[in-house]
């Protein structure tokens, strides 16, 4: 496979990932908002902003800037919106991989993009957020049945695991910075899906040890950040059919086996013990995981990575 359009299929998969998991925090931020009204809107705002790669904003941060400048921001590429606006322009460059329908889903959702603002303010930001992640899923299921599992399909996976192990990464440092509490699990559960699949595993003991051990180390749940990594781990081996006689063929492998055992051969309890330093580790390795699937596969390649900038 040419390596543009091995490149091209790699983004679409970070990108229709991040849209989703950036609305998926920003509804978790102002669900806290409205249910802790003890909160300081500024700090928790400078919080997120912060943990997004976005630091140092002047002036007062409220809620509606945040949503301005990681939902609605066409220019920002991490943005809910740039996000979008991105994967569909990689779909262009890979027109004769992906199927049909996929470029139709991306192609109608960016369209119905130049809305955004007024379903925001006509239906509630919520109500955005609910279509952004109706529209990913749908852009996943297609992914998943109209693509032979070739090397294109495996590149689109590959992105789009790594991106969800960064952004779950995020979302929980969203949950630590905040103090963690009950109340906040609940709506951060909610916010990945996994409520009523985490009170069926753990018979509804919402407890914060649980909580964090079902997103950090569930092999089943399809969101948690040790299937990611296990899902970004079988496709590498596939892009990689001969390992050699001696370990991994490639730094990518080994950077995704060593973050993968590391949290597999962890406690709960130690994980607990060290959370925050845990979910810095992992955004650190996403970094790494990109720049080296760049060197191996991609060429004049100039890798997205969350930077940290003063906002006007």
């Amino acid at each position: 496979m040419l390596s543009r359009i091995a490149e091209s299929l790699y983004w679409i998969g970070r990108y229709v990932e991040r849209a989703e998991d950036t609305a998926r925090i920003l509804d978790v931020h102002l669900h806290r908002m409205v249910a802790d009204p003890w909160v300081d809107e500024e700090v928790a705002c400078r919080s997120l902003l912060a943990v997004m790669g976005v630091a140092g904003a002047d002036g007062p941060v409220t809620s509606a800037r945040v949503v301005g400048l990681l939902g609605l921001d066409e220019q920002n590429p991490s943005s809910v919106v740039g996000a979008l606006a991105a994967a569909r322009e990689n779909a262009r460059g890979a027109r004769e991989t992906v199927s049909s329908e996929m470029w139709e889903c991306l192609n109608t959702t960016w369209h119905g993009l130049p809305d955004a603002r007024r379903r925001v303010e006509q239906q509630g930001v919520h109500a955005f957020f609910r279509w952004v992640r109706e529209r990913c899923s749908v852009m996943a299921g297609l992914t998943d049945a109209t693509m032979s599992r070739d090397e294109g399909w495996h590149f689109l996976v590959l992105g789009r695991s790594v991106e969800r192990v960064d952004m779950t990464a995020r979302l929980l440092s969203t949950h630590v910075r905040a103090g963690g509490s009950i109340p906040s699990w609940l709506t951060l559960l909610r916010s990945c899906g996994a409520w009523e699949t985490f009170l069926r595993t753990y018979r509804g003991s919402l407890d914060d040890r649980y909580a964090a051990e079902f997103l950090l180390l569930d092999r089943l749940f399809p969101r948690s950040v040790f299937a990611a990594l296990s899902r970004a781990e079988a496709c590498l081996s596939e892009l990689e059919p001969d390992p050699g006689r001696a370990g991994v063929a490639t730094d990518v492998q080994r950077i995704v086996g060593r973050a993968r055992t590391g949290l597999e051969f962890r406690g709960a309890d130690e994980l607990m013990t060290d959370l925050g330093g845990v979910l810095a580790s992992l955004e650190g390795t996403c970094s790494q995981i990109n720049d080296a699937v760049s060197r191996r596969y991609f060429r004049q390649t100039s890798a997205v990575s969350w930077v940290s900038e003063a906002v006007a």
